[in-house]
């Protein structure tokens, strides 16, 4: 069980690699086959609500295991955060491991079915270690050669799920310092992969039938800056992963405003197979509030970031989550991020409600606000986004786009799937009329012929060619800048 961002659905199914490699065999939980011996939950423990999940799921995943005896045992960045508190206050789950226990996960859940269960680590705050990934891959992500093949990635990772697109971590940790944000203390320190390692991972996707790849990490604009090319690499990398067999569709996450150079801009606007696609961490547009944030930028600076990004590309997407009730935030600070959001004409906004963090900054500011304040101003703020993200869909009525299908009609259901502006879960989607015919993983163009809110109803135009497949080669190695590797 997954809860949580992309980045942690990487992490699961890495982790259901290194089992598989282990020799344990992955089942349903809740289906109809083999009973579990161990249930394994990885949680979120970002946000108030996500930690809420979190325990509900492990109180579910306990309720399940008391029919077949299974152990319940919590990953993730709740157990990795606080550990053995959590431990004390859940008795419910049988073993609490934090990400120093991944490594050698296997044989801890042999532990924990054995009544040896690994004591719960106590939290340090990750950036005074040194800059260790949770999931680094030192040996284990080496390209292996295989007889009739050029090369083939020997990747830690099993699917978990068979749709046409997977996110691909390109880092790990961060080093900005955002006041009301706790992620750095338990992810770490910010660490790229490097780049022949993201390319040999897209190809293997790309061999288990995955069109688009979502780049994720937890600040995709400082990619490179502990690599030889510097932040440049990130710029360098993204042509190379549109040249990956199979891969269709690259796009980009997690995005900061202040670090997005004109080159960066440039590529990701401009290359063909990169989509146009901006996940922009605004946060809040007045300059005051954001300096509290320990953050920059204004509302002239983040209109004038959309404008440029808007003259390369003018039907880009361009999405942003912002927080509302910061402490010290004033009607005329609300008033500003009000005027940003009716200027910029984003695609998609969350909208988030202050509320504090254990061990951040923001946490011991004063000036906070009432809760009954915030939650209006929330109501406030969505309505407004509401309305205008309804608006900017209805704007796309007419235009060309295109769509990769990630589920077919049915009976009962749509033909339904992404455009280039449209990423997983957090966005809208396209649904086709009736008797398209599509199937998943099919990549079409199409027209929008009408709006419903966020979502753009269109009509099938043309279906796309796959981009060309991993094929046989040479064990001489013929072909391999053609799957990216080893250029740039």
């Amino acid at each position: 069980m997954t809860l949580g961002c992309a980045r942690n659905e990487v992490d699961s199914e890495e982790l259901a690699g290194r089992l598989a490699g282990s020799g344990w065999e992955l089942v349903d939980a809740e289906g109809d086959g083999p009973a579990p011996d161990v249930i394994v939950v990885n949680t979120c423990g970002f946000v108030e609500q996500a930690k809420k999940d979190s325990i509900d799921t492990l109180l579910a995943a306990s309720d399940v295991a008391q029919d077949s005896g299974a152990k319940v045992v919590a990953v993730g960045c709740l157990a990795q955060r606080y550990g053995a508190e959590l431990a004390q206050s859940l008795p419910e789950a049988d073993a609490v491991l934090g990400f120093d226990a991944y490594p050698d996960l296997a044989q801890h859940l042999s532990d924990v079915l054995g009544g040896h269960a690994p004591a719960p680590h106590d939290p340090v705050d990750r950036r005074t270690l040194l800059p260790i990934s949770p999931l680094q891959r030192p040996a284990a992500a080496a390209d292996v050669a295989v007889p009739g093949h050029a090369w083939m990635p020997n990747l830690p990772r099993k699917r978990l799920a068979d749709g046409p697109v997977a996110p691909l971590k390109l880092a790990s940790g961060c080093d900005r310092r955002c006041a009301f944000c706790a992620i750095p203390s338990f992810r770490g320190a910010f660490v790229s992969r490097p780049p022949d390692d993201v390319v040999a991972e897209a190809a293997w996707l790309g061999m288990h039938g995955v069109r688009e790849l979502v780049l994720v990490s937890e600040n995709s604009t400082s990619y490179g800056k502990d690599l030889p090319a510097g932040t440049r690499a990130l710029t360098r990398l993204l042509p190379r992963l549109t040249h990956v067999p199979g891969i269709d569709r690259i796009r980009l996450s997690y995005l900061q405003p202040a670090e997005m150079r004109p080159d960066l801009l440039a590529v990701i606007a401009t290359t063909p197979g990169v989509a146009p696609y901006f996940d922009l961490s605004f946060q809040h547009a007045s300059a005051d509030v954001l300096r509290r944030m320990r953050r920059f930028g204004s509302r002239v600076d983040f209109l004038d970031l959309c404008e440029r990004i808007r003259a390369h590309a003018p039907e880009a997407g361009i999405r942003s989550n912002v927080i509302v009730g910061f402490p010290g935030e004033t009607e005329e600070d609300l008033a500003e991020l009000e005027a940003f959001l009716v200027g910029a004409r984003l695609d998609a906004v969350g909208v988030f409600g202050y509320s504090d963090e254990d061990g951040t900054e923001a946490a011991s500011y004063p000036d906070k606000l009432p809760a009954d304040v915030v939650t209006a101003r929330v109501s406030r703020i969505c309505a407004l986004v509401e309305e205008l993200m309804a608006q900017r869909a209805e704007d796309r009525v007419g235009t060309e786009v295109e769509v990769l299908v990630e589920a077919a009609e049915d009976e009962d259901l749509d033909c339904t799937g992404r455009a280039a502006h449209q990423a997983p879960e957090v966005d809208g989607e396209c649904v086709f009329e009736r008797g398209s015919g599509l199937a998943v993983g099919d990549l079409v163009r199409a027209v929008v012929i009408g709006a419903e809110g966020t979502d753009l109803v269109v009509s099938a135009r043309e279906l796309l060619p796959r981009s060309e497949l991993f094929t046989p080669r040479s064990a001489d190695g013929a072909g391999l800048d053609t799957a990216g590797r080893g250029a740039g």
